[in-house]
This record gives structure tokens, sequence and C-alpha cells, in this order.
């Protein structure tokens, strides 16, 4: 349990993107960009691991890894050999699951394994670097925040399917990605924090407030009777209980708490903040009748001086900042590599040269679960929803200094996992120096031919700032 706390606070900004794969295959490669190969070694080494996360999220669900495509023959043997209940479910039930399940987490598998390539591209381009050493103290420093001991990060690692030479290369992903974004992030200045405090000034305030008691009446004649029965010492319980028809107020001795302006009607609302303390007054005729009132507490209006708002104005802009920076990155590397990027049929996705999303079909298919008469459920609590067709959904917070984080089950938008055999090479342009190709020796493959992979619990994301995977 404690390590699967773990395992969704490392998630917290990540957001998944899913999108609509075809049939098909192209060799040894599900992808090129600029010339580049996105090798099938690595795409199924992380569909391994977007599978694990997704089976985490229902404890003892199984790992279904549909890294056949179109046939899925070895992902109908998985499916059987794991699930008894589904032994003699027929092989085209449990094959159009497998395609269902293929079509999730291969989409966020390729969007995590371009997006990688892209923004070193990028960084190339802009002749942004960033050592093995600022790799290195990047890692030490988050490890030590979110692992407590070398046992818990090796047990993460175990439970997530990866290798450090995985993590180690999503830490150099986000420490690029971290500057790339502050050549978007604009300066919060005094200034920008003056001008965003004249236009909010509410926010940094509370109005004035009063609690009062009312006798609302139908006729003049009764609300007078009203008061005059108030002067001569009867209750406001006793008042309301005879002479009130306000079905809100009547029960509770007219007792109205923390009224503001403009929330009474106007008549009332007027006379209610002109009037001092402790005076019965009325009538005041109204659109809705007659009203006694009484104000009985007065709660007077605050305001925090710019200097005192100063703080939260500045976390409110830096986290607009960034993520305007991120939307404004990611249309830029859009822009530059997206028409350099060509995918295998099978494994179109947004991020793809030519790519056209299909109608999809509504399904009970989740990642992650035992499916249930050849159909996957839903995955458990916690588990983050996709974004449709790629879209990159913005963080509750905006992610820190830029890091990009990852998904619980396989990278997203930008989400930095190792790709490997010279996927991450720079296009023609490419970021020679430095460049980190994905990790391929000792990588963990998808199962195969039945083969029953480990059920051990998933990653979740890319360690911040330095990855902790």
């Amino acid at each position: 349990m404690r390590e699967k706390r773990i395992i969704l606070a490392l998630c917290a900004f990540f957001v998944l993107a899913v999108g609509v794969a075809g049939c098909g295959g192209s060799g040894d490669s599900v992808a090129t960009v600029a010339g580049n190969p996105v090798s099938t070694k690595s795409f199924n080494h992380w569909l391994y691991v977007a599978a694990k996360g997704s089976a985490s999220q229902s404890q003892g669900g199984p790992v279904i890894v549909p890294n056949d495509p179109p046939s899925f023959k070895n992902c109908v043997v998985q499916v059987r050999k794991q699930i008894p209940s589904l032994a003699k479910t027929p092989d085209k039930t449990i094959k159009s699951d497998c395609s269902m399940l293929f079509t999730s987490l291969s989409s966020q598998v390729m969007d995590f394994l371009v997006r990688a390539y892209w923004y070193q591209a990028e960084a190339a381009k802009r002749n942004i670097k960033v050592t093995g050493a600022q790799v290195q103290t990047a890692f030490e420093s988050d490890r030590k925040q979110q692992f407590p001991t070398a046992t818990a990060f090796n047990q993460f690692l175990a439970q997530s399917g990866q290798t450090m030479q995985d993590i180690l290369f999503r830490v150099r992903i986000n420490q690029l990605l971290k500057k790339l974004l502050a050549q978007h992030s604009p300066t919060v200045t005094p200034a920008t924090i003056a001008t965003y405090y004249r236009g909010h000034t509410s926010q940094f305030g509370t109005p004035e407030s009063r609690n009062l008691r009312i006798v609302r009446t139908t006729s003049a004649k009764a609300a007078a009777a009203a008061k005059a029965a108030l002067k001569k010492g009867r209750s406001w319980k006793a008042v309301t209980r005879r002479y009130s028809v306000d079905a809100t107020t009547k029960a509770k001795g007219g007792l109205l708490t923390g009224v503001t302006r403009g929330q009474e009607e106007q008549a009332l609302d007027k006379a209610a903040f002109s009037a001092p303390q402790k005076k019965v007054l009325g009538p005041v005729h109204g659109t809705f009748g007659y009203y006694v009132f009484e104000v009985i507490k007065i709660k007077r209006s605050t305001q925090k001086s710019v200097t005192q708002a100063t703080p939260l104005i500045r976390q409110i802009l830096q986290s607009q900042g960034q993520q305007n920076a991120q939307t404004a990155l990611d249309s830029q590397v859009k822009r530059d590599w997206m028409g350099k990027t060509q995918c295998g049929s099978a494994y179109k996705m947004a991020d793809c040269s030519g790519y056209k999303a299909p109608k999809t079909p509504s399904t009970s298919l989740s990642p992650g679960s035992a499916p249930s008469q050849g159909q996957q459920q839903a995955p458990s609590q916690g588990q983050q929803q996709a974004p449709s067709q790629g879209q990159q959904q913005a963080p509750q917070q905006a992610p820190s200094q830029g890091q990009q984080q990852a998904p619980q089950q396989a990278p997203s938008q930008g989400q930095q996992q190792a790709p490997s055999q010279g996927q991450q090479q720079a296009p023609q342009q490419a970021p020679s120096q430095g460049q980190q190709q994905a990790p391929s020796q000792g990588q963990q493959q998808a199962p195969s031919q039945g083969q029953q992979p480990q059920t051990v619990t998933p990653p979740t994301q890319a360690p911040s700032n330095s990855g902790k995977k």
C-alpha cells in the first residue's frame, strides 16, 4: 500500500494523451522522425511499462501486453493464461479487447517516444545542452526526496519495469524541457504584479456582511403590527411565527446571516446596508412584500494591500506563465517536427504526420484490469483518464520548473521516457552532442507467446526535475 501511495503521488501532474491506432506494422521500426527510426524493440519495452502501470490500478490485475498487432495471437494467449474465467471466451471477442487495449496504450507510448525526440531536437536547434553531471545531480536530488532508501527506489524500478537507463533518460529530457520552457516563460515583475492586483482586487479581500432579523408581510398593516409588537418587547421568534410569510426565516426568528450587498432584493438591501445596529426599522416596501428588520451584527470589509497579496499573485502568474510556456513550446515543436514524423499504420496517433482521427466506438474497455467476457474493466480509483485525441490537458498545477512528468501508465505528451536504437536521434539538424538514445540493452521486453510477465506494480511517472521512477 505504501508503494502504491508513492506511485500515485508521483503522477500528480501527469495526464494521459490517447489517440486511436490503425492496423499494420512496419518491420523493425514503428515510426521515423526526420529519418531516424523509432525501433519496435523500444516501443515494446515502453508498452510493457505502460501495461504494468495500467494493471497496477487494479489490485492483482493481470499485466496484458498487446504487442502483436494486428493478429494479437500472443495477446489472446496471455489473456487465456492469466484470466482462467475467459478460457472459453471466443478468440474473436478477446482479440477485439486486445485491439482496444493496444489502441489506448500504444497512443500513449507513441506520444511519449515521439515528443521525447521533438524536445531533444528543439533543444539542439537552440543550442541548449544538459551535461551528464547535471542529469545525475537532478536525479539524486529527487531520488532522495521521493525515496528515502535505495531499497525503496529499487523496489520502484522492479514494480515499474524500468531500468536506471530509462530513469536517467527521462531525467535528461525533463532537464532539457525545463530549459526550453524558460525561454517561453515571462519574468514576473513588480509591475506585472501591480497590474494583476488592480484587475483582481476582489480576490484579495472580503466584502462587508451583516446579520439581520426580518419579518416579511404581505401588507403594510401587518408589517406595522409586527413592528409595534417588537417595540413592546415581544421576541423575534414570537413575532415572526405570527406575522412573517417568509418560509426561509420564519422558523428561525427571522434570522439571516452573512448577508452581503446585492444578495437580498433591492429595497431591503439598500435599507439594511444603510441602517445602524440594534434598531428595529421599517416597514420597507419591496417587490415581495413589506419588511420590518433589525441589523444585529456588522462584519466590516477587508482588503489586502498589494504588498500583502504579492506572494499569492506571484504564484498565480508563475503558474499561468508555465502553462502558457508549455502551450507555446508544444505548438513550436509540432510545427517544426510533426511533418517529419512518419508512423506505421498500426501506430498512428495525433503526433504523426497525416494522422486522421477515426470515429471512436464506445467501449467499456480500459487498460489494466482483467477483462470480463473479453472486455477489459475500467481502472480503479486514482487512475488518470485520458484526454481525447492526444489533447494535452493542463495539470492541476503547472509543472514545477518546466518539469515534464509522466502518467501512471505510459508516457503522455512530452513525457520523457527512453526510446531505443537511435529513436532519439536528432533530425537532420539533430542534436548530436550528448543526445541520448533510448536504452535498449537490458530493457525488459513484453512477454511473447503467452509468456506471463511479472505482475509487479507499475511505475507512474518520471521523477520530477530528475525523475523518480
